[in-house]
């Protein structure tokens, strides 16, 4: 659990370098925003990789934001964030 909360603090710090990306990182659900889908990504042990993976599939979808909603793994880290438009 304490690993999983430091993953998610360094997910959120690593979210402000990225703010030039088509899709944006947020939160929670953007109050004008509809919810369009859920994407996984997986990454080397890297979460600024994992990020930019889940951001891609994001700028695929069509996206204008999306949440990540969890992130795991030791060697091999798996993502999954929530998609909005």
């Amino acid at each position: 659990m304490k690993n999983l909360t430091m993953l998610c603090a360094a997910l959120t710090l690593a979210a402000a370098s990225f703010s030039t990306l088509a899709a944006t990182e947020v939160i929670q659900m953007p109050s004008n925003a509809q919810k369009i889908g859920v994407v996984s990504a997986t990454s080397s042990n890297d979460l600024s990789s994992l990020e930019r993976n889940l951001n891609a599939k994001a700028e695929e979808a069509g996206a204008s934001s999306f949440r990540i909603i969890s992130a795991s793994g030791d060697n091999q880290l798996y993502g999954t964030a929530e998609l909005y438009k």
